[in-house]
């Protein structure tokens, strides 16, 4: 249902690096993009993510509540991504752990514009 999730960004290469890193390490790369923004995606059928410089050129701010969360297949891949998101300096939301009635593992950092992420992994979906 989701084909695509749009975060801005201040600093367009900035955001691009961490991304270019973070993302990789799930196989994703970048599908698009020119000098306004980026999207990243394992392919053009499956949702991808999505740097922008804002089109009012106002400057991109966090939203409360607002989150991205990455689907991982395992458990082990949720604590890869978020390590890696860790050594990129990211800050911590929440380390990797079983939240709710157990089905539910995830870890929680934000990128370098603030915006919040989750990599998470349903065992329900195995």
């Amino acid at each position: 249902m989701i084909g695509y999730v749009t975060l801005g960004t201040n600093d367009l290469d900035k955001a691009a690096k961490y991304y270019d890193e973070l993302l990789a390490d799930i196989g994703a790369s970048r599908m698009m993009g020119n000098e306004r923004f980026i999207a990243w995606g394992t392919s053009p059928a499956t949702p991808m993510l999505c740097m922008i410089v804002p089109f009012d050129d106002k400057p991109a701010t966090v939203g409360n509540g607002v989150m991205v969360s990455l689907f991982m297949d395992s458990t082990d891949k949720v604590d890869a991504l978020y390590k890696k998101a860790m050594e990129l300096g990211s800050p911590d939301e929440g380390a990797p752990g079983e939240r709710g009635d157990g089905s539910f593992y995830g870890g929680y950092f934000r990128d370098p514009d603030g915006n919040k992420l989750c990599a998470f992994h349903m065992s329900q979906a195995d």
